[in-house]
């Protein structure tokens, strides 16, 4: 599985669509226990005033799932069509994706901060290695 350096993009993206089913299995039981009409729900952020905070922050590590991990997806797939694939930058989208699913379970479970920020600090190293290391090969 881990030949390809596309795979890991496939691996995220179908973190994505999990963290999306826990969302609104925390979610919709949470509305429904509040009372809360959907209507309520019109406008971003709506619902972070309404519901619990153990049900808000899935749904805020989804809404993150959709900012970083986008220019995770375009250096992916620039170094595959590059021919910059090798074993280290395999490695590093596997490093990439494995992090991003560690934030998602400690923000979506304990949410501790100063772990969860460490964990992002250290995904983000990871994409500016392989960034790097794509621009060093243009040299």
């Amino acid at each position: 599985m881990g030949s390809t350096i596309l795979t890991p993009i496939l691996v995220l993206v179908s973190w994505s669509l999990v963290v999306w089913i826990w969302m609104y299995a925390r979610r919709m039981p949470a509305m429904t226990a509040a009372k809360v009409d959907p209507q309520d729900a019109q406008h971003p952020g709506a619902l972070a005033k309404l519901l619990p905070s153990e049900v808000q922050r899935v749904a805020d590590n989804y809404n993150h799932l959709h900012e970083q991990p986008t220019v995770f997806y375009a250096l992916v797939i620039y170094t595959h069509l590059a021919g910059m694939v090798d074993p280290v930058s395999i490695g590093l989208a596997w490093a990439y994706v494995g992090l991003r699913i560690v934030h998602s379970l400690v923000q979506g479970t304990v949410n501790i901060v100063v772990a969860r920020f460490s964990i992002f600090a250290l995904s983000a190293l990871v994409l500016m290695t392989l960034a790097i290391r794509n621009l060093m090969a243009l040299a």
